[in-house]
């Protein structure tokens, strides 16, 4: 999926330049030149990510950043601050207000275009963890409807990993165990209900979880 990114800027030269560097990396981007023409893009689409300077008229970055985290839909956005302003004060204050990263102008292109990739791959690595973690949760609380006492506690959440469509190589995965130990449990699972295969293992975790 294309990632939006929102840069904000009150220089339209620098401004243009960088959202064509971004394109040209396939990022979707929009553009605002103030800190309020940024809350009225990210009001109508929230991007992924959003670039911005500090020193803007009316508001600037640090108030922009701190509405932004104030605002539970908008606090987890990464913010990437690009200025002038090169003072160790203002890089604490910058990071006081909670952004991601910060750079200092002259900057190179392709410093800026490593940082967003780089932050965006941590976000994507951090959803998909947590995804796992939450599945993992729902997974134990489906084994604990279905729970069969001629089965292991092992053998029981394989079943119900089974029954979610997980291939063997994808239940070792989850387990942290060996494709051989999982297709172990399978065979067990097999012999104990008398099933002949997944698709059986599969039904019964259904129905009792149904039940």
């Amino acid at each position: 999926m294309t990632k939006r990114l929102l840069v904000v800027d009150d220089e339209p030269k620098l401004l243009r330049a960088i959202a064509l560097d971004l394109k040209g990396e396939g990022y979707d981007v929009s553009t605002a030149r103030s800190g309020n023409e940024a809350l009225v893009s990210v009001a109508q689409t929230l991007p992924d990510l959003i670039v911005s300077d500090i020193r803007m008229p009316g508001m600037d970055g640090y108030a922009l950043a701190r509405r932004l985290r104030q605002n539970q839909s908008t606090a987890l956005i990464p913010i990437v601050f690009l200025s002038a302003k090169d003072t160790t004060e203002d890089r604490i204050e910058g990071f006081r207000t909670g952004v991601d990263a910060y750079l200092t102008k002259p900057f190179e292109p392709d410093e800026l275009l490593a940082v967003i990739a780089s932050i965006l791959n941590r976000v994507e690595r951090t959803h998909a963890q947590i995804a796992r973690v939450v599945g993992k949760t729902e997974a134990d609380r489906a084994d604990e409807r279905f729970y069969d006492e001629t089965l292991t506690e092992t053998e029981t959440r394989v079943a119900g990993a089974v029954a979610r469509g997980l291939s063997n190589k994808e239940i070792a995965l989850e387990f942290n165990i060996s494709v051989r130990t999982v297709e172990h449990h399978i065979r067990h699972i097999l012999a104990k209900k008398n099933f002949s295969n997944r698709v059986e293992i599969a039904l019964f975790v259904k129905d009792r979880t149904a039940s």
